[in-house]
């Protein structure tokens, strides 16, 4: 599916959305959360050929794959989060969707510690070590 496909359908579905949405909330709602899962799994075919050429290119260069599947799995939390706030604020629920999003974050900041304490690591093993000369 490519970007005009999906904001044609779009654009019908905000349209029907919006003649649906006085009669029948609950409807347009799940006609909402219908399109964005649908564009989702149009474009899952199209993440994965990404996923491969990074692997692939982090194969080639050396780097470990634990930090490459961290980052994946990072990368993945964000767009989720993302996507379930939007859906959740849909309903209206912006306080749900902040916590969604707040959750998201602290999701993040777990998986990314491994990673941030090898960077320092790397850092502090280039500096000078102390001491006068």
């Amino acid at each position: 599916m490519d970007i005009l496909q999906i904001v044609g359908i779009g654009l019908l579905t905000a349209v029907l959305i919006l003649v649906i949405r006085e009669q029948k909330p609950m409807f347009a709602f799940l006609l909402a959360t219908f399109f964005g899962i649908a564009v989702f799994l149009a474009l899952i075919g199209k993440i994965g050929g990404v996923v491969s050429m990074i692997e692939e290119l982090a194969d080639r260069s050396g780097i470990q794959s634990v930090y490459l599947k961290t980052m994946l799995k990072i990368i993945g939390i964000a767009y989720i989060a993302e996507f379930g706030a939007q859906i959740v604020r849909d309903a209206g629920l912006d306080s749900i969707a902040s916590k969604i999003e707040f959750a998201g974050k602290m999701l993040i900041l777990v998986m990314a510690v491994p990673i941030i304490s090898i960077i320092i690591e790397t850092v502090l093993g280039l500096l000078p070590a102390g001491g006068g000369a």
